[in-house]
């Protein structure tokens, strides 16, 4: 494999995107969707998300490999400072260095914005359906420093399956009484943390 190189996304990436997103819908509950998004409504999402939050890509050979994006974890004020953050890397892609170097590049992001604590929502097996989800997902993620913290059990339904959903959480930032204020994507310089080691 090519040197990865991490990117801010563009919406114009949305086709790309959307086609690593596609075998997720289709064939795992990696994503409790249904239907697969159609491309206007999946560059909606990416210009969405840019308003307030990073979303990135990783790029190989001059090809896209995988994205992931912050959002907000609730939707009000008070939970500026946590973010909910997700990634997706092409199928054939895994193990190649591309998840930890989006999430490296997304967490230094996250950091210059002030954010505290970030949340991965991730699905997990109820019973016989550990086939349907990759099984080293919480693996990966307490790799990189999170936590499991809470288990919702049966949850989601999907494939005719019901599955739990875990989340893990991790600190990046201090808690004071005096933080400083969660700053928009848009409004920072970005550059610098996108270079990954």
């Amino acid at each position: 494999m090519e040197k990865i190189i991490i990117l801010k996304a563009e919406p114009s990436d949305a086709p790309d995107f959307l086609e690593i997103y596609r075998f997720y819908v289709e064939n795992t509950a990696v994503t409790f969707e249904y239907e697969v998004p159609s491309a206007v409504e999946f560059e909606r999402r990416v210009r969405a998300t840019l308003e307030k939050y990073p979303y990135l890509k990783a790029v190989s050979g001059g090809r896209i490999i995988g994205y992931a994006y912050a959002g907000p974890l609730k939707g009000r004020a008070a939970y500026d400072w946590s973010a909910e953050v997700s990634i997706y890397v092409d199928r054939n892609s895994h193990r190649c260095g591309a998840g930890r170097a989006l999430y490296s590049a997304l967490e230094r992001i996250l950091r210059r914005m002030n954010v505290t604590n970030m949340y991965a929502i991730i699905t997990a097996p109820s019973s016989d359906a550990v086939a349907l989800i990759p099984p080293d997902s919480p693996e990966f993620h307490a790799a990189l420093g999170f936590s499991k913290v809470a288990e919702l059990h049966e949850c989601g339904y999907k494939f005719r399956r019901w599955f739990n959903v875990i989340y893990m959480e991790k600190i990046i930032g201090s808690h004071t009484d005096s933080n400083p204020d969660f700053i928009g994507f848009p409004a920072i310089d970005y550059q610098n943390e996108l270079q990954y080691n």
